[in-house]
């Protein structure tokens, strides 16, 4: 077997080994394993996001957007045939978006430490190492100095030359149980040496050989001189700056962590209650359901008794009058004279007892409910059910004429130009009042004595069964109202109403009595016909001989019984002198 396949043998048993380790649960995700293939790494590049993958599987990273390169636009077509040189790429790990230098995925720097890792696994697991040297035995020793995994032979030869023989050498079996290995860092143009100086303005690690020939006129430092200062500013930077910071992120993701499980508790307990309460609430509405369910049987249950009480109260009505009518139909045609006077006064009895006491309803009046008065209202409150508030009504009432009610004094008296009102109750057969509106009220107010006088009146509906009824009458007299419901009069319908005319203004001056009204003449006289000693011919103010209540005199002119004779005035306050009233 080759050497090729002996190392790629050496590989595929060692990625299963690792497959079947980072498959196991609770277990950590090898750092010698690719994220992209799920692979031993192979020629590991780091990106400018920090992350490590295979050099083949950044290849075949698809461009993410386009770049000018030398000012010149490339389209995403012209980095896949180039190898992503120059191109823009998403992390594999994180979804940055992170540049790929101008000489594509090889220009990117090199992962030794995965390597390092690659090789860390080779000895935790049961595999054969190679040796470094020779690559023809197993390697079975390692020097610390060189970081080369030799065999016996060239482990021997190793101690033979001078300029090695100082170097550590150690079994690998010892190294198993120690913490990372490393490898020698070679460099990529001279293979076999090991990149050993630190070219400053380069900013690069060189072989010896890159150092005489490339870098000749550059300050080349032993690694390990620069080492202390590069790596004082990498770890300057990690514990000042990037350390705290990764604290408080830390800190924050924990904060949003413990707010995700708080808000999922939350969530999982608000859940609880509105299913519980969903629950409650299903169980009122099928309870409230089952009411409403027995109340419309109820309902027809009564309303269907009614009807056949109402029926047999027909059909015996029918059942009386039908034989009085027979029986004195076939008296009448087929009885002689004597038979008819001799049956005449037990057959008028019987049918002036059905003229004057038989039921004789109109058939209008009979069974005029043909149900559609029950109906359902879904968006009615109908209070509360186990707590909860539940809508939905079965309403039954229909309106009866002979039962509604006015109220207000403004149907029997009003007066000129002046607005009057009243209000219309509608009840229903048992008296209660309307829990809706919606009626057919119809109100006419037409003027008894004058033809063509009426007074448009306007109705407004209050929505509990109640209407208030407006109007304004431009004449006085006597008017008749009709108030009508379901095109049937209601009770007291129609009113009589009387419109007087309008109050006047008057500004005369009001006395006590005839004495004081007349400036104390002796001929004023009142229409009491009381007198005043000494001659008055009039009443006096609290004389003994003034009947019953006060009388008030006007202008100078007679009162009787609180209004004036001269002017019509209408009931005038006591002692009201030079006081202004309305006619």
């Amino acid at each position: 077997m080759s050497l090729c396949k002996e190392r790629l043998v050496h590989e595929e048993k060692l990625e299963a080994v690792l497959s079947k380790s980072n498959g196991d649960t609770g277990k950590k995700k090898s750092k010698a394993v690719c994220g992209v293939c799920s692979r031993m790494y192979r020629d590991p590049k780091i990106l400018p996001c920090l992350h490590t993958f295979c050099a083949d599987c950044i290849r075949q990273r698809e461009p993410f957007s386009e770049r000018r390169v030398n000012g010149e636009r490339r389209s995403p077509d012209d980095y896949t045939h180039r190898s992503n040189s120059g191109s823009t790429i998403l992390c594999p790990e994180c979804d940055s978006e992170v540049d790929l230098p101008p000489s594509g995925v090889d220009g990117l720097t090199t992962d030794h430490l995965a390597l390092d890792e690659v090789f860390a696994e080779t000895l935790l697991v049961d595999c054969k190492v190679l040796c470094d040297l020779c690559s023809d035995s197993d390697a079975g020793k390692r020097c610390e100095v060189c970081c080369v995994n030799l065999c016996d032979f060239c482990s021997q030869a190793h101690r033979r030359q001078k300029r090695t023989s100082s170097h550590s050498i150690q079994s690998l079996q010892e190294l198993k149980s120690q913490g990372r290995l490393t490898r020698p860092v070679l460099c990529s143009l001279h293979p076999g040496q090991e990149l050993r100086l630190f070219c400053e303005p380069c900013d690069l690690t060189v072989c010896l050989e890159c150092a005489a020939t490339f870098h000749r006129d550059h300050h080349c430092s032993s690694a390990h001189e620069v080492i202390i200062h590069h790596g004082d500013r990498i770890r300057d930077l990690v514990v000042r700056s990037l350390r705290p910071r990764l604290g408080r992120l830390e800190e924050s993701l924990r904060r949003v962590d413990t707010s995700q499980e708080a808000l999922q508790a939350r969530a999982d307990t608000l859940a609880s209650e509105v299913r519980a309460f969903a629950r409650s609430y299903a169980s009122a509405v099928e309870a409230h359901c089952c009411s409403l369910l027995r109340s419309l049987e109820d309902l027809r249950l009564q309303r269907r008794n009614q009807l056949h009480l109402q029926k047999a109260q027909l059909q015996q009505a029918l059942s009386d009058i039908r034989g009085g009518v027979d029986f004195a139909e076939r008296l009448l045609t087929c009885g002689s004279d004597a038979e008819i006077l001799s049956a005449k006064g037990v057959t008028v009895r019987r049918l002036m007892n059905l003229v004057e006491s038989g039921f004789d309803p109109h058939p209008t009046t009979v069974a005029p409910d043909n149900a559609s008065s029950i109906c359902f209202l879904p968006q009615e409150s109908a209070g509360e059910v186990k707590g909860f508030p539940v809508v939905g009504v079965i309403h039954a009432k229909t309106v009866d004429p002979s039962k509604c009610t006015i109220q207000g004094e403004g149907v029997e008296r009003g007066r000129e130009g002046q607005r009057g009102e009243f209000t219309l109750v509608c009840r229903d057969s048992s008296g209660e009042q309307m829990g809706r509106g919606g009626g057919p009220v119809l109100v006419s107010i037409v003027h008894k004595e004058r033809k063509g006088c009426s007074v448009e009146a306007a109705v407004v509906d209050k929505g509990d069964g109640s209407y208030v009824v407006s109007y304004t009458p431009a004449e006085a007299g006597l008017y008749s109202v009709w108030v009508c419901v379901k095109a049937q009069h209601v009770q007291g319908s129609p009113f009589l109403l009387n419109v007087k005319k309008k109050f006047r203004r008057h500004h005369g001056i009001f006395h006590c009595c005839s004495f004081c009204s007349s400036g104390g003449a002796k001929e004023a006289r009142c229409g009491c016909t009381g007198t005043m000693p000494g001659g008055f011919q009039g009443c006096g103010h609290g004389h003994k001989g003034h009947p019953g209540k006060p009388h008030w005199s006007c202008c100078g002119s007679l009162v009787e019984a609180s209004e004036c004779v001269l002017h019509n005035l209408g009931s005038v306050s006591p002692r009201g002198h030079l006081r202004t009233v309305e006619l």
